[in-house]
Parts: structure tokens; C-alpha cells; sequence
């Protein structure tokens, strides 16, 4: 079909981000990449990990598409290009070893220069996903049959119940001294929460004072209570605990509401990912007919998070040889089915999930030519 002039006009108006069609959904890239970090915020990401807007095209950049991957290969970028993404979701960073340099040399640096030639932008939320309670994880455990499942290591709050990192107590008989103390306490930088109260100490009535401070208030706390030798043996520093975050974490261990067979749990996890095959390697002392009753996993690669974790069954994408025979002399079966298969199943899943969540605003695609890198040959 040729198209006019005009239309040609309007639709590079549109990728350019100065207009769209007024029947098209459309969201601004900044209140997009807001509502993605509330549906997962990236405060519970790894730390190694490389999450957030990667690559922004100029401003304003508006989002009519949104194109869903697990891995951000040229091919995909190609397809990404041809279905006219304004903003590619790729579950794993493509940019994770820091660019030097953006030139056509290679393929990371082609698709930097790719997405910016064809104004779109770059997300990637990885670890983020492992850990929300509705992420990667979540849905892998679907693929066990009827269970309960928690986090393997669960995810901390992003901040403290209360300001400071640690919180410093103790006691005084000593009124006169202790208002002098507290006024130089009180003079120190990133001091919160000072309270005094009666207390009773091995028969004595005393004073008891408790406050919060940071790391770097504590030592000059500690050296200003050091100077009174009977106040500062007394003194107690407790370090202040982030609260767990419930259904959150990375890794799941999941108890089945029944007993099932290896080779059944075999069939149902091949079935929820799609395979005609898995890797397996039988626990020492099991058979295919072994009972299941707890299963640890860990999407993509998973030697780290399942590492001395009790269970019947390790499930992941991959694990290093030396852990796969470190979990079967245990006597724990082991289930391998290659790192992006235990991933990718997940975006169908967010499609639905992300559209509800930004209630319909735009778009949403998921990718047809991603795929894992490895086959059966």
C-alpha cells in the first residue's frame, strides 16, 4: 500500500514523540517508567544488577508500544524496530559491562545506536522481577502443581523503621551530668529519637536514654560517652534490622499439597514451560518414582540462591557442574532447563498483569523472535 505524503508527515511526527493520533493510547515515557517502578521497584533488585531506563531517547518522548522480551538481541531489536516499539521491556539488561564507547563495532553498541536512531527506549527490571511476590519466580512455582511457596532469601525494606542505623542506650544516676551529655549529644549531626525515661537498676533509680543515629553519628557518640568509663561500659549499641518484606525475596521453596512422583513433577514442569525436554540428574538414592513433596527454585541461574537449601527437587535454568553433583550426593534430584526457559513464559503472563497496571494505557507486545540461544541439535 503507498502511502501519501501526509500520512508519511504524520507518522514521523509520531515516532518523533511531537504528536500522536488522537484514538491511539499514549502515556509520556517519564510516567511510564514511574508506573513500571511501582509495579516493581528496583530498590529490591541485586545489587550487581544493572536496572532502570537504560536508554532515553530526547524529551518529550511519548509511549504509544511497549514491546516485552527476555533477552534484547539484534534480531528482536529488528523486530522491536518493524512493529514501531516506542519503549522495549527487556527482562535482562543488554547493557551490563559499562560501553566505552557507542559505535557499530559491537552488537550491545549496535542496539544502543539502533533503539536511538528509531527513538526507543531501553528498561530492564531483571532481579526486580525475581523478587515481587506476582514476578518471575512466582510464576515458575505454577509449573509444580498445587503448593505454598516462600522466598529463599527474602528482600529487605528499602529503608529503616526509623531514622538512623543504629540505636545507642544507656544508663545515669547522674542528673547534672546527664544534661550536659545530652545537650552535646543532641549538637551532633544525624542524631533522631532521643527519649529519656525512669528506670530501676539493680535497686537504683536512674535514667535511661535511647537514641538513633547513623554510622557516622555513632562513632562520635561512642567517643563522647568514652570519655565517662563507668557510662560507656554500660552503654549497649544495638544495629537497626531493614523488615522483611513478606512474599518477597529471591528463589522459592515450595511445599506440594501432595506428594507427587519425579517423573510427574518431570511432565508438569515441561508442560508450564513449554519443552519437549529437560536436563536431569536423579538425587543420590532416588528413582523417577521418588515422592516430591519440597521443591527449591530459582529462575534462570540458580547454583547461588539453592545452594545448601534442604528440598527433594532443585528446579533453575542452570547450574554449575560441581553444584549439580553437590546437590545429588544429598540426595536432591536436580531439574535443568536451560537459563531463558525458566524466564520467558513469565512475559505472556506480565503482558496481562502490566496492562491491568497501567490500566490500558497503551500497548503491549511481547516479542516472537526472542528465544534461548541453545537447542538440541
Amino acid at each position: 500500500m503507498l502511502l501519501s505524503g501526509t500520512q508519511l508527515l504524520c507518522r514521523g511526527i509520531s515516532r518523533l514523540g511531537l504528536g500522536r493520533w488522537p484514538s491511539r493510547p499514549v502515556m509520556n515515557l517519564g510516567e511510564l517508567v514511574s508506573a513500571l517502578n511501582d509495579f516493581a521497584s528496583l530498590s529490591l533488585a541485586e545489587s550487581w544488577d544493572n536496572v532502570g531506563l537504560l536508554v532515553e531517547p530526547s524529551p518529550p518522548h511519548a509511549v504509544n508500544t511497549l514491546f516485552l522480551t527476555n533477552d534484547l538481541t539484534e534480531e528482536v531489536m529488528e523486530e522491536a524496530v518493524q512493529k514501531a516499539a516506542d519503549l522495549i521491556l527487556s527482562y535482562h539488561p543488554p547493557i551490563f559491562t559499562p560501553l566505552k564507547r557507542v559505535t557499530w563495532r559491537t552488537w550491545k553498541e549496535r542496539l544502543v545506536v539502533r533503539a536511538l536512531e528509531h527513538r526507543i527506549g531501553i528498561y530492564s527490571p531483571h532481579t526486580a522481577y525475581d523478587a515481587i511476590p506476582h514476578g518471575v519466580n512466582n510464576w515458575l512455582t505454577k509449573g509444580l502443581g498445587a503448593c505454598t511457596s516462600v522466598p529463599l532469601h527474602p528482600s529487605a525494606a528499602p529503608s529503616y523503621p526509623a531514622e538512623g542505623t543504629h540505636r545507642v542506650e544507656f544508663c545515669t544516676d547522674n542528673t547534672e551530668h546527664l544534661e550536659t551529655l545530652l545537650s552535646k549529644i543532641k549538637d551532633i549531626q544525624e542524631i533522631s529519637s532521643v527519649t529519656t525515661l525512669p528506670a530501676r537498676v539493680e535497686g537504683k533509680e536512674q535514667t535511661r536514654v535511647s537514641l538513633n543515629c547513623s554510622q557516622k553519628a555513632l562513632l562520635e557518640v561512642v567517643a563522647l560517652l568514652s570519655k565517662n568509663s563507668f557510662l560507656y561500659h554500660k552503654t549497649e549499641i544495638l544495629l537497626l534490622q531493614k523488615p522483611l518484606l513478606p512474599h518477597t525475596g529471591m528463589g522459592r521453596l515450595c511445599t506440594l499439597s501432595e506428594p507427587v512422583s519425579l517423573l510427574a513433577i518431570i511432565e508438569r514442569i515441561k508442560s508450564h514451560l513449554k519443552l519437549p525436554h529437560i536436563r536431569l540428574a536423579v538425587g543420590m538414592g532416588k528413582t523417577l518414582e521418588s515422592p516430591v513433596k519440597k521443591a527449591a527454585l530459582c529462575a534462570g541461574s540458580g547454583s547461588s540462591v539453592l545452594k545448601g537449601v534442604e528440598a527433594d527437587l532443585y528446579l533453575t535454568g542452570e547450574m554449575s557442574h560441581h553444584a549439580v553433583l553437590d546437590a545429588v550426593a544429598n540426595g536432591i534430584s536436580v531439574i535443568l532447563c536451560e537459563h531463558s526457559n525458566t524466564e520467558r513464559g513469565f512475559l505472556s503472563e506480565l503482558r496481562d498483569t502490566l496492562a491491568i497496571h497501567l490500566q490500558n494505557k497503551i500497548n503491549i507486545i511481547v516479542s516472537e523472535k526472542d528465544r534461548d540461544p541453545l537447542q538440541v541439535a
